[in-house]
């Protein structure tokens, strides 16, 4: 490899600097991907580094396979055994080798979050806790602050107190996880804990891992969380580090992302090299001076200014609409106008990105009615179609016999199951402690079996062992199982061809792990590689516009972007300036760096006038469109009466606010009052903000420490 020839220099010194740990600031566009993966490669070809002692940790699998086929493609199959993945495959293949020493067999289940919303409801059922009062997703939520907050469910009911809606998620919590550890399944919170707890616990296993790995790399270092980096510390032992990221692209706090542990890495590790990465290789020089104008405005954060060798491009266009309709009708007019005026672009070169989901709406109606192609992004994923789930939980029943698949898809097609005969084959299997399937195929006599249900439920139980017995192909096995036990007939009959179809999409993954599995394909490992399966692993092709939030549009890049919904409290966002003050607005600004970034060719701002419902005000535009400057801005339409600048100093200062409540430290476990939620409990120091626990309908909230209606009770 020619490296002179193939990066720029600051590129070609991140590839080869290995005399310590290298801290990578890589802006947006400025290929980190590409020096990843010729660092890889360098070690291999240049340095004679064996591939199985090279791990890169990536944010998506589809990241890790784009990196594996590269250095692939420059080094050959041999460079194949470089373990490149997410921290969660990191973490099952870790548990998978060595769990038993926590007493959980190596074939554990992994539940993913419509399989924890299954396991709430039949607790939620059994509790008799209204999903109305308490949501499903809110428990949940609850359920991973405290586990990753380290508070246990008796902890948790020590903390709930007189509150009766913090005593049932606390009761929820308790029964939650001792359900998981009874049938041996783990969630995505789980998979990162217990391997923590290995380490932590078997010296001789954290041991064994850290002589696996002599060079480590971690893409996307800003948003590691907490347990993220516990975990890539224990790992990096005696191995060299190498972490990339960009602290101006930090925007997921909200599930655990610090700043600081990319800022502060110098710190931790004080003999670290860092390396910027500063030439932009995706957008015009207009983007960029915009974009660089907007981020600078943060306080917090690593200086560096991006720049482009390409043109400068045309000026960045704000249009503020009369309504949302008419901000609608300009983005369909602009991208049917390029699409008639340039030769070679499609659908496919557009985005429209949000903040909020919600903000979709008026957009959707208005391609559907111009008859423009588009495909949404973050709706309900494909592995959470109903119809997908319940095939995959035949596939698990097959494989593993769970209680959660089976109780989903016994009566599905209906075979005459109702609650009590549910009920009936649950204690049964409580009386012998095997599973619900077991229980079936064991002991139906004491069950009590009759009529429809004992003819139909044979059938069931024959289907599914003729399955685990056949010697066809994967895929096969699958179209032959869910044509046994009457799904497709079941929905030809409801004649639901979109259903038929999706199903054979699913076929078709199946066909294709197979290929690219050749070794050793089997349905259990299948079921673990689509566990692990993220929103932004989708595959985007095809001809039709994107729509999606901002956060689902990181790591993309399309020729036009259009970032819609830009006003004042909308975004930035309302809620999260009053709840983080300073940090929530920092935050909120790289988010808008990001979707600034993501053009190419041409950047669109637009906003819309009218009444916002969450500030009970008029709309006006976001103040970020003054913050970009204006030189190199075109306004277009009918922009407010008045700045975002006027509007902010129209009441108090964000100090006056906010006040003091004279507080010096706060810790974990703490009790507080606020003037607002009432009562609540810390889950969580970060810094300047606090999570807290308040009881229903509130939940957890991250507040400021130090905001004047947060007072600090005595323990």
């Amino acid at each position: 490899m020619n490296l002179d020839e193939l990066l720029n220099p600051r590129q070609k010194e991140a590839a080869t600097y290995l005399d310590s740990h290298l801290r990578i600031i890589a802006g947006a566009g400025s290929g980190k991907t590409r020096v990843l993966t010729y660092r890889i490669a360098y070690l291999i070809e240049e340095v004679g580094i064996e591939p199985r002692h090279i791990l890169a940790i990536t944010f998506t699998n589809k990241a890790a396979n784009e990196m594996k086929e590269r250095v692939i493609g420059l080094l050959g199959d041999y460079a194949g055994g470089s373990l490149l993945c997410t921290i969660h495959s990191l973490c099952v293949r870790i548990l998978r080798q060595n769990i038993r020493a926590l007493n959980y067999p190596n074939n554990f289940i992994i539940m993913d979050e419509e399989d924890q919303k299954s396991l709430l409801k039949k607790i939620f059922k059994e509790r008799q806790i209204d999903s109305k009062t308490i949501s499903l997703k809110s428990c949940i939520h609850y359920i991973s602050a405290y586990k990753i907050a380290g508070v246990s469910p008796e902890r948790a009911m020590s903390f709930a107190g007189d509150y009766i809606g913090e005593q049932k998620k606390a009761i929820a919590y308790d029964d939650y996880e001792k359900y998981k550890e009874e049938h041996f399944m783990l969630d995505f919170d789980d998979l990162l804990l217990k391997t923590v707890e290995l380490f932590e616990n078997f010296p001789e296993i954290l041991e064994r891992w850290q002589r696996r790995f002599q060079y480590i790399h971690v893409d996307e270092f800003q948003d590691v969380s907490e347990v993220d980096y516990k975990l890539i510390k224990y790992l990096s032992g005696q191995a060299v580090l190498c972490v990339v990221g960009d602290p101006d692209q930090t925007i997921y706090s909200f599930r655990g992302s610090d700043i600081h542990f990319i800022m502060n890495f110098d710190k931790d590790f004080p003999d670290t090299k860092t390396v910027i990465l500063d030439q932009n290789y995706r957008s015009t020089k207009t983007i960029l001076d915009i974009s660089n104008n907007l981020i600078r405005k943060n306080k917090n954060r690593m200086e560096k200014e991006l720049f482009t060798e390409l043109d400068d491009g045309p000026k960045v266009l704000h249009y503020s609409g009369v309504d949302e309709e008419a901000e609608a009708n300009f983005v369909c007019d602009t991208i049917e106008e390029i699409i008639h005026k340039e030769e070679g672009v499609n659908y496919h070169d557009f985005a429209i990105l949000y903040r909020a989901n919600y903000l979709s709406r008026s957009f959707e109606q208005k391609l559907i009615q111009r008859q423009i192609d588009y495909r949404i992004f973050g709706g309900l994923k494909f592995f959470n179609r109903k119809e997908i789930k319940d095939a995959l939980s035949y596939i698990r029943l097959m494989v593993n016999q769970d209680d959660l698949s089976f109780e989903r898809i016994v009566n599905v097609p209906s075979r005459g199951v109702g609650a009590k005969t549910l009920e009936r084959i649950q204690n049964v299997a409580i009386e012998y402690g095997i599973s619900n399937y077991e229980a079936l195929t064991t002991f139906s006599d004491e069950i009590g079996l009759s009529g429809k249900a004992k003819k139909q439920l044979i059938e069931f139980v024959k289907c599914i062992e003729n399955a685990k017995a056949s010697s066809l192909s994967l895929p096969d096995v699958f179209e032959k199982l869910l044509g046994d036990v009457g799904y497709f007939e079941m929905l030809r009959n409801d004649q639901d061809d979109n259903r038929i179809q999706n199903l054979m999409e699913l076929k078709a993954s199946i066909a294709n792990y197979m290929n690219t599995h050749p070794d050793t394909p089997t349905f259990e490992s299948y079921l673990q590689d689509i566990a692990l399966y993220t929103s932004q692993d989708d595959v985007f092709d095809d001809e039709y516009v994107s729509l999606m939030s901002i956060h689902m549009a990181k790591g993309l890049e399309f020729n036009y972007v259009f970032v819609v919904g830009l006003s004042q409290d909308v975004f930035p966002s309302f809620r999260s300036v009053s709840e983080s003050g300073d940090d929530g607005m920092e935050e909120e600004r790289r988010l808008a760096y990001v979707a600034f970034t993501r053009a190419k060719k041409r950047l669109y701002l637009t906003d819309s006038q009218g009444f916002n419902f969450i500030t009970n005000s008029p709309k006006m535009a976001s103040q970020f469109i003054d913050e970009i400057g204006s030189d190199k801005v075109e306004h277009a339409g009918n922009p407010s009466k008045f700045k975002p600048k006027e509007y902010l100093h129209l009441g108090p200062t964000v100090e006056e606010m906010i006040g003091d409540n004279e507080v010096d430290e706060w810790k974990q476990g703490d009790f507080v009052e606020h003037e607002a939620f009432g009562k609540g409990v810390i889950v969580k120091v970060n810094g300047n903000t606090l999570d807290i626990a308040f009881s229903v309908p509130y939940g957890i909230k991250t507040l400021m420490a130090h905001h004047k209606a947060l007072k600090k009770l005595s323990n």
